[in-house]
């Protein structure tokens, strides 16, 4: 059975026992989580599809830990004229593995 599921202003699909990194949570290592925009159930007999989500559909996570992704460096320069700024910015990741999908 697999899932497509909004997790944080993103879609991802999802199966059980599937490990993945979505942005920040901020919950705490091993709480439970529950995601309710649940957009499409699939299985090897029948999908659903929601307009646009799944009233009675959850999928259920256990938080991993907490992870920083690569640095992302942003330069900006104006030649010739002595201008040049450099940034750097590194996202927060929740690793979660999901623990049920319920159609």
């Amino acid at each position: 059975m697999f899932a497509i599921v909004t997790i944080a202003g993103q879609q991802f699909k999802i199966e059980e026992g599937q490990e993945l990194f979505v942005h920040n949570l901020g919950e705490d290592e091993g709480a439970k989580v529950s995601f309710d925009d649940v957009l499409l159930v699939g299985s090897d007999k029948a999908t659903t599809i929601g307009t646009p989500t799944i009233s009675s559909a959850s999928v259920s996570a256990t938080v991993l830990g907490q992870q920083k992704g690569d640095k992302v460096v942003l330069f900006k320069k104006k030649r010739r004229k002595g201008y040049a700024v450099k940034n750097g910015h590194r996202q927060l990741f929740t690793k979660i593995k999901i623990d049920s999908i319920k159609a």
